[in-house]
């Protein structure tokens, strides 16, 4: 993939969600009415608010003066403050990064905003709290509504499988290639965000635009943490070794969940949309996929994915099925018979065209770009 999925953002006008955008708006118009501003820091702002019309504008989780929020209070304007000794934003535009995820990881991974997240969410999801149980709804829902204005026009295959899949492995390398060939022929990469084949499938989207060598050398480097176990901290540094010694990687997406929060997010994702809730992670996984999804090895993950995927394929509820290819015939068809199921389902349907089993993760694109009319 050439360009960032970001160039072809665009976003509901009336959303503000940078300093940028704020101030252009202001100057431009003179007035905010109607606009929604989501998690801009207006400390500095107090002037231009006490001057500009904002009846009707909609404030998420803004800092700012307490003078300028009676101001804009009484214009007419609904202020959401932000939300304190949280440690996430529930309103934030914008996706996440591995730089942001990660912050502090020199102090090992416990101390980084993704595992207090985690800590936060095992500490509130059993208590039947309303307002945590809302709290993790509008972030969700900011994620979902930053994942749409980050993709459109973007043709999307989404690369699942396991996160037991180790680095140095003979098969990690191979979903990173598939993950750079995916990248190269301009599709954006798609993953559930985590450790193993899915790792593995976003460094081969970074991996894209430099020269071949350096995936070899990427892998090699990675070896030495083979895996998020035991320690997520070593695992990591790792991954922003890669990062640092070759910047500026190829774009990608990931996917991932606290509701695994034994499972960190992988550093090679340059956009990460984490959710709380794993069913609406799962179903806006697939749902982005448009150009199809390639389902390498894994475990009851990967078989549920397979058939969240087969089912609107089947009743065509999102227009016309979109490819699936299932990678390892042993796998699917004796370890995991999911393939005979797939099949029978497909039968006489119009799915039936668009599903195939390749034995071979070298095989996937070809099976891709046949499947794809």
């Amino acid at each position: 993939m050439q360009t960032s999925p970001a160039h072809a953002a665009h976003h509901d006008d009336r959303e503000i969600e940078t300093l940028e955008e704020f101030d252009a708006v202001v100057s431009a118009r003179g007035a905010l009415t109607g606009f929604r501003v989501q998690a801009v820091d207006l400390t500095d702002r107090t002037r231009e608010l006490l001057a500009t019309d904002t009846a009707g504008t909609v404030f998420l989780g803004c800092p700012m003066r307490e003078q300028a929020a009676a101001k804009i209070r009484s214009d007419g304007a609904l202020v959401f403050p932000p939300v304190p000794g949280l440690p996430f934003d529930p309103y934030r535009g914008l996706l996440y990064s591995p730089d942001e995820l990660f912050d502090g990881l020199e102090k090992g991974y416990e101390q980084t905003p993704d595992a207090l997240a985690y800590a936060w969410f095992q500490r509130t999801k059993a208590d039947r709290d309303i307002y945590a149980s809302t709290l993790r709804a509008v972030h969700d829902d900011a994620v979902s509504d930053a994942l749409d204005e980050l993709l459109p026009g973007t043709r999307v295959v989404g690369v699942m499988g396991g996160h037991a899949m180790a680095r140095g492995t003979a098969e990690y390398a191979g979903a990173a290639r598939l993950g750079r060939e995916l990248a190269r022929a301009g599709l954006t990469v798609a993953t559930g965000g985590g450790p193993g084949a899915m790792e593995a499938a976003n460094l081969g989207a970074y991996a894209a635009p430099f020269e071949d060598s350096m995936l070899d050398e990427a892998c090699e480097l990675l070896a030495g943490a083979p895996s998020f176990t035991p320690s997520i901290t070593d695992w990591a540094r790792a991954a922003f070794e890669v990062r640092r010694r070759w910047p500026r990687g190829g774009h990608s997406v990931g996917i991932p969940t606290w509701f695994y929060g034994h499972e960190p997010p992988n550093a090679f994702a340059s956009h990460i949309a984490k959710y709380f809730a794993n069913a609406t992670r799962e179903d806006g996984l697939l749902a982005r996929s448009n150009a199809g999804v390639v389902f390498l090895p894994g475990a009851a993950g990967t078989v549920q994915e397979i058939f969240d995927n087969a089912t609107p394929n089947y009743y065509e509820s999102r227009g016309e099925p979109t490819p699936m290819v299932l990678v390892d015939r042993a796998h699917w068809t004796e370890r995991l018979p999911t393939w005979p199921l797939l099949q029978a389902l497909a039968r006489d349907r119009s799915m039936q065209a668009r599903i195939a089993l390749v034995d071979r993760i070298e095989e996937a694109p070809g099976a891709l770009k046949r499947l794809t009319v």
